[in-house]
């Protein structure tokens, strides 16, 4: 994913991206969106998963809070998200679904500025996955 919007953005937010000094596994930071449809990117860094005992859950769950939160900051109403980390970091469709609905409904909870979240998922499993996990918060 990561790779495709950078592509599609131009040079211009790559660049930008190499001023922000990094982030840590949990935190989120902001650009431009440059040649993206959206005016803005929330670069989020999920945790490699390493079977779920190295406090996996916590730090995906401050990667979507971090984002949410610069979202906020920066006065949007709108934000769109992967499924961060069930990629290349190996996380578990089904848990981090959970972890994912569960920040974002608590965070909304508290941030009504916010008026649209859109999750983006990859195919059909992931879509099932974020299916079966708001079919279990909603129990």
């Amino acid at each position: 994913m990561d790779g495709a919007i950078h592509r599609t953005a131009g040079p211009e937010l790559p660049a930008e991206c190499r001023t922000l000094g990094g982030a840590a596994t949990g935190e989120a930071r902001i650009t431009r969106g440059y040649r993206l449809k959206a005016r803005h990117v929330i670069h989020a860094v999920g945790p490699l998963y390493h079977g779920g005992t190295h406090g996996e859950a916590a730090l995906l769950a401050d990667a979507y809070r971090s984002s949410l939160q610069r979202a906020s900051e920066a006065g949007l109403k709108s934000i769109a998200f992967p499924a961060i980390s069930t990629g290349a970091y190996h996380y578990p469709l089904d848990e981090a679904a959970e972890v994912s609905l569960r920040t974002v409904i608590d965070y909304l909870r508290e941030h009504p500025e916010i008026e649209w979240v859109r999750f983006v998922l990859w195919d059909q499993t992931t879509l099932a996955a974020y299916e079966r996990a708001v079919r279990r918060l909603c129990e």
